[in-house]
C-alpha cells in the first residue's frame, strides 16, 4: 500500500521536467527561424519572389499638390441662362396685356372686363398688330392694350372670328420694340417642351411664365358657338400640360426656340381634370389672322342657309314634318334661307335635309362647315343632295363668301 503510494508520488515530479525542456526548446527554435526569415527577407525582395517591395514607402514628408486645372486645359463654367430662359426673354415683351372696357348702361362708369392676353406679331410703319382670342374682345365699348412696361395704349379693333377664336387688333406701334417670331406648329412632336406666356388672373400677374410639353398635337375639341348648348364646330387645337388659367387666354404658346407655335384659347375647368391646356396651333391660326388684318374677316364659302343637324331635331318630327325615310338617321336640316344667296338662287328650300355635298355624306352641321371652309373655296360649284317632302334630290350651288356665321 505504501509503495503504490511512493510510485505515484515520484511520477509528477520526472513529467514536470520533461516539459520543461520541451518548451525551452521551442522557444529556441522559433528564434532561431525567426532570425533565419528575417535576414533571408532581402535575398527573397531582390529575386522578385515577395508580392510586395520593401523599398522605403515613407511619406510623412509627402506633400499632397491640390488638384490644379493643367495648362492647356479648359475649366467648366456652370451657364445659368438656360434655353427656357433665353425662349422667354425673345419673346416676353411681345405677350401683352388685352382690356376689355364694357359699359353696361349710360350712367355706368367704365370697367374693365374681360382680360386677357395678345401677342404682337408685326410692325408696320408706326403702327403694330396684336392678336388675341375672339371671347376676350367680344362685347367691348372700347379695347385697350397693356404693353409689358405698364404702359396702356387705345386699340382698334380690325377683325374678329368666333370659330377660330381669333381676333386682330391694332395699335400705336411708336413704343414697338419686340415683335413675336411665329414658327411651324405642323413640326411639332408630342413631348418637346411647351412655355406659356401671359397674363393669368388679369395684370396683376402679367407676363407669368408656365413650363410643361406638347401633350397632343391634332386635338378636336367640341365648340358651342351659337350659345344653344349644341356643338356648332370641332376646333382643331394643341393639348400641353403647361397652366394655363383665365387671363391667359390669347396669350403665346411658345417652343424651346422662343417662336410662338400656338394662341392660348381654350382650358377645361373641372375639378376631376388638371393639367390640360389648350392653343390654337400656328398653322391655323396664320391664314385666319393674315384675313382678319385684311379684310376684317375670313373670307369662307356659303350656301347662304340657316341650319340645324337633324340630330337636335325631335324624332316624331323625321317622319311627320321632314317626311323622311325611315333609313335616313342623319343631316343637316335648312331651317331658313338667306334673300339673294347662293341657295335662294339654286333652289333651296326651308325644311330641306342635306345629307350629301359632292358625294361626301353630311352627317351634322360640323360636318358641312368642315367641308366648306376646308375642302371648297368661294366661287366652287358644289352639287348639294337634299330629301324634300320624301323625295331625294340634287341641286347646283355657286358657293359665295360667307358674310355671317
Amino acid at each position: 500500500m505504501g509503495y503504490y503510494d511512493e510510485q505515484d508520488y515520484q511520477r509528477p515530479t520526472r513529467q514536470k521536467g520533461l516539459k520543461r525542456f520541451s518548451g525551452l526548446s521551442a522557444f529556441l527554435g522559433a528564434i532561431v527561424g525567426g532570425l533565419i526569415v528575417l535576414f533571408m527577407l532581402p535575398v527573397f525582395s531582390n529575386a522578385g519572389l515577395l508580392p510586395y517591395s520593401l523599398a522605403d514607402n515613407d511619406t510623412s514628408d509627402e506633400v499632397i499638390e491640390p488638384n490644379i486645372p493643367q495648362e492647356g486645359l479648359e475649366t467648366v463654367n456652370v451657364n445659368v441662362n438656360s434655353d427656357i430662359v433665353k425662349a422667354v426673354e425673345n419673346v416676353s415683351d411681345a405677350v401683352v396685356g388685352v382690356i376689355n372696357m364694357h359699359q353696361s348702361s349710360v350712367f355706368s362708369q367704365e370697367a374693365g372686363e374681360g382680360t386677357g392676353s395678345g401677342v404682337i406679331y408685326k410692325k408696320a410703319g408706326d403702327k403694330a398688330f396684336v392678336v388675341t382670342n375672339h371671347h376676350v374682345i367680344d362685347g367691348a365699348n372700347q379695347i385697350e392694350v397693356s404693353l409689358t412696361d405698364g404702359t396702356r395704349v387705345p386699340a382698334t379693333l380690325l377683325g374678329t372670328d368666333v370659330i377660330t377664336d381669333l381676333a386682330v387688333l391694332e395699335i400705336d406701334g411708336s413704343n414697338i420694340e419686340t415683335v413675336a417670331e411665329f414658327g411651324n406648329s405642323d413640326l411639332l412632336r408630342v413631348g418637346e417642351p411647351a412655355i406659356a406666356i401671359g397674363n393669368p388672373l388679369g395684370l396683376r400677374f402679367s407676363s407669368s411664365v408656365t413650363q410643361g410639353i406638347i401633350s397632343a398635337t391634332e386635338r378636336s375639341i367640341p365648340v358651342d358657338l351659337t350659345g344653344n348648348g349644341q356643338v356648332d364646330w370641332h376646333a382643331e387645337v394643341l393639348q400641353t400640360d403647361a397652366a394655363i388659367n383665365p387671363g391667359n387666354s390669347g396669350g403665346a404658346l411658345v417652343n424651346i426656340e422662343g417662336q410662338v407655335i400656338g394662341i392660348n384659347s381654350m382650358k377645361i375647368a373641372q375639378g376631376a381634370v388638371e393639367g390640360i391646356g389648350f392653343a390654337i396651333p400656328t398653322g391655323i391660326a396664320l391664314p385666319v389672322i393674315e384675313d382678319l388684318e385684311r379684310y376684317g374677316e375670313v373670307q369662307r364659302p356659303q350656301l347662304g342657309v340657316g341650319i340645324r343637324s337633324l340630330s337636335e331635331i325631335p324624332s316624331f318630327h323625321w317622319q311627320e314634318t321632314l317626311k323622311l325615310p325611315e333609313s335616313v338617321k342623319a343631316g343637316v336640316v335648312v331651317t331658313s334661307v338667306t334673300p339673294m344667296s347662293p341657295a335662294e338662287r339654286a333652289g333651296l328650300q326651308e325644311y330641306d335635309v342635306i345629307v350629301e355635298i359632292d358625294g361626301e355624306e353630311i352627317g351634322d352641321g360640323h360636318a358641312l362647315r368642315k367641308f366648306l371652309y376646308t375642302e371648297r373655296e368661294i366661287g366652287d360649284e358644289v352639287e348639294v343632295t337634299v330629301y324634300r317632302d320624301g323625295s331625294k334630290q340634287t341641286v347646283t350651288v355657286q358657293l359665295a363668301e360667307q358674310q355671317n356665321f
